[in-house]
């Protein structure tokens, strides 16, 4: 009796240490491994353009593509949803049509992609980046990591073989021009530790090009934070973004900032998209937060992003308008549109933009 009373007791002891040690584990070789970049990196350039600059007026698109793996039928842990990844069936329907998508792009001057993954289990180490290249041929293109995580444990009620694993994605952007230089630049600010050591690292991918009058073009591609309940991170992020533009803008240049900002733009009608009532606040900008003469640009008539906590019903699902492009004064807008898929591939649709420069 005191024999099993006592084996018990140890195998009660296990149960308690082995979740423990596994967690504890799991932070401490996040820590040691966390990904720390410097402020700034130059960045490689891909690909061969033989076009040159020879017009003021150029088109934009950007797009998340949800690394191919939230498309329609897809809901995630981490927006109140049961997913962790797409089965490979599925993922690879979504991948074939984000790859079709794009290459419908072609004749794009600047494709501006996030949430790109390069090799990550929830893509199943499919290299997006290359792959996407294959289907806007003559661009180059540059890409800049934001989230490297040998091993991300969440969601941590799952068996660690059923965990989201690595992860390696970032922003991809695309050109039918050659730059005359690409960087990444730092955010300021994180979550604290240890969520900091499992989340992304957020950035902005700078690419420039030389305009005919000697100016430059710079085009920016942004991803901002999400989950951030106080918007302290965003806060940060957008005041970054904002000083690093109107510098550029003063010193001659022509800016157009474009991605997934997480937030909406200013002006816009919150929950106008939700006829339920449903509200899906993910904060919005400030009407004078840039100086006079600086545009958002955006479609206020089609969602660009959808809620993750089921697979999408149309009419039913919560959507909101988070990707959009903002432009320095001296860049004249022509017109912009939200592509309506109808979160076929993505939980987020592209959005196309025509400039001139002033």
């Amino acid at each position: 009796m005191k024999k099993t009373i006592k084996f018990g007791v140890w195998a009660l002891i296990l149960l308690i240490l082995i979740p423990l040690l596994y967690v504890g584990g799991v932070i401490v070789y996040g820590t040691v491994t966390d990904y720390q970049p410097e402020e700034t990196i130059q960045l490689s350039t891909w690909g061969t353009s033989e076009e040159t600059i020879a017009s003021n007026s150029f088109t934009f698109v950007i797009w998340n593509i949800g690394y191919g793996g939230l498309g329609e039928k897809e809901d995630f842990f981490y927006d109140g949803g049961k997913g962790i990844r797409a089965e490979e069936a599925q993922y690879k329907t979504y991948l074939n049509g984000i790859e079709s998508t794009v290459g419908g792009f072609t004749g794009v001057d600047f494709v501006m992609i996030q949430e790109i993954d390069t090799n990550s289990k929830r893509s199943y180490n499919t290299n997006q980046l290359h792959r996407l290249s294959a289907n806007l041929p003559g661009y180059t293109y540059n890409y800049a990591t934001n989230y490297q995580v040998d091993f991300v444990p969440m969601p941590l009620t799952t068996f660690p073989t059923n965990a989201y694993g690595q992860v390696q994605a970032g922003l991809g952007s695309y050109s039918k021009y050659t730059p005359t230089s690409a960087t990444r630049l730092q955010f300021p600010g994180k979550f604290g530790w240890p969520k900091s050591v499992f989340m992304l690292d957020r950035c902005m991918l700078v690419t420039r090009f030389l305009i005919s009058n000697g100016k430059e073009l710079l085009v920016i591609n942004t991803h901002n934070s999400a989950y951030d309940s106080d918007g302290t991170l965003k806060a940060g992020e957008m005041q970054y973004l904002k000083d690093f533009a109107t510098k550029e803008y003063n010193n001659g240049n022509y800016v157009v900032i474009g991605g997934d900002w997480n937030q909406n733009p200013p002006g816009f009608a919150q929950n106008s998209f939700n006829k339920s009532g449903e509200t899906y606040d993910q904060g919005i900008i400030a009407d004078d937060f840039m100086p006079e003469g600086w545009t958002f640009a955006y479609d206020p008539s089609t969602p660009t992003n959808r809620s993750l906590s089921a697979a999408y019903s149309p009419g039913q699902t919560s959507t909101d308008l988070i990707d959009y492009f903002l432009i320095s004064p001296n860049v004249e807008l022509l017109n912009v549109n939200t592509m309506d898929m109808q979160f076929t591939y993505s939980d987020h649709q592209p959005v196309k933009m025509e400039v001139r420069l002033k």
